[in-house]
């Protein structure tokens, strides 16, 4: 019952950001990441975003990425995907999100020769075997009904010695499952990560611009849904990070 509800709000907010945000002020739905020696170099473009860009950071500096193949598997609004074709030139970048206006959006918005998007479902993916060098899959798969599905399309879709760049957060007790689910997926766990310390100092330093974006798109009645998926401060999405309910990790996972 508390993942249907949490999944309807989610959409509800979706939906309404995607229905809203004219001016494409909403490229990035991450929580974010801030490491003191992890900080990363950004022109002023992209500085408002410094700290959603710093969790795509945090995963796309553990391979080389230049001239390969790279997917996200739900892509959002893009702003990830884009960051990484832009610095770190794959040869393709292919965003895959379920929501079909986030797709138009996306598609619409960017205008880069290498980056293109799609409509799929992460659980059953229109896409050859062995298709991709490296997956990011970035606070995605927590809404995915069916985990060891997506997990055996990521196993399909890259080639040998391909990459799969994940980062997401779970209940404390739904870490353990989650453990499992990966063993049993085929591919060999390369380097594993708590990062919720750094997500929680992430979401202190950018609460101020949090407030601000949804004062600025959201109506009044729907403050307290958004500052909650937003993580502000004092919502009930933050206290689950800052007491350690809710787990946020990241991994590097190798199909060999």
């Amino acid at each position: 019952m508390k993942f249907n509800i949490r999944e309807s709000l989610f959409r509800i907010w979706y939906w309404y950001v995607n229905k809203v945000d004219k001016n494409a002020e909403v490229l990035f739905m991450n929580y974010g990441y801030y490491n003191d020696n992890e900080n990363v170099t950004l022109s002023e473009d992209y500085e408002s975003n410094r700290y959603s860009i710093q969790l795509y950071h945090h995963l796309a500096n553990e391979t080389e990425i230049n001239n390969k193949d790279i997917i996200e598997i739900g892509c959002g609004r893009g702003g990830g995907l884009s960051y990484i074709t832009k610095h770190f030139a794959p040869s393709s970048a292919l965003g895959i999100d379920l929501d079909k206006r986030a797709v138009s959006f996306c598609t619409n918005y960017y205008d880069l020769p290498e980056l293109s998007f799609k409509q799929g479902d992460a659980q059953k993916l229109d896409l050859h075997d062995a298709s991709c060098d490296i997956i990011f899959n970035v606070e995605s798969s927590h809404r995915y009904p069916d985990m060891g599905a997506f997990l055996k399309e990521v196993y399909r879709i890259l080639r040998h010695d391909g990459y799969f760049l994940y980062t997401d957060f779970r209940y404390d007790y739904e870490m353990e499952d989650l453990k499992k689910e990966l063993e049993k997926s085929g591919l060999t766990v390369i380097k594993e990560q708590l990062i919720t310390n750094q997500v929680v100092a992430a979401l202190e330093l950018d609460d101020a611009r949090r407030r601000n974006l949804i004062k600025k798109l959201a109506p009044k009645f729907l403050h307290k849904i958004a500052l909650n998926f937003a993580g502000t401060v004092g919502s009930e999405t933050y206290n689950q990070f800052e007491t350690k309910k809710y787990i946020y990790y990241s991994y590097v996972l190798k199909k060999q």
